[in-house]
């Protein structure tokens, strides 16, 4: 097993890291390991937005949209 030093850690962080590990009857170092187990053990973000989205609301069904067909675009005003 490997070990790590977290230097700088502001007092704050480390009562409430304290209070929390005594809510969950172990260590402070035990509540640590389980917040970084959670924090890292999460996958990846998806690096497509859009195939992301899509997927998560995929079961919901989709939406048939009417689109307006294209028209050719405008002539651009002349300030002569």
């Amino acid at each position: 097993m490997a070990s790590i030093t977290i230097r700088n850690l502001d007092d704050a962080v480390k009562q409430r890291l304290r209070m929390r590990a005594a809510e969950h009857g172990r260590s402070m170092e035990e509540e640590a390991r389980d917040i970084l187990r959670r924090a890292v053990g999460r996958a990846p973000p998806s690096a497509n937005l859009g195939k992301a989205i899509h997927q998560r609301f995929a079961a919901l069904g989709g939406a048939e949209l009417d689109l307006p067909p294209r028209e050719p675009m405008p002539e651009p005003p002349h300030f002569d």
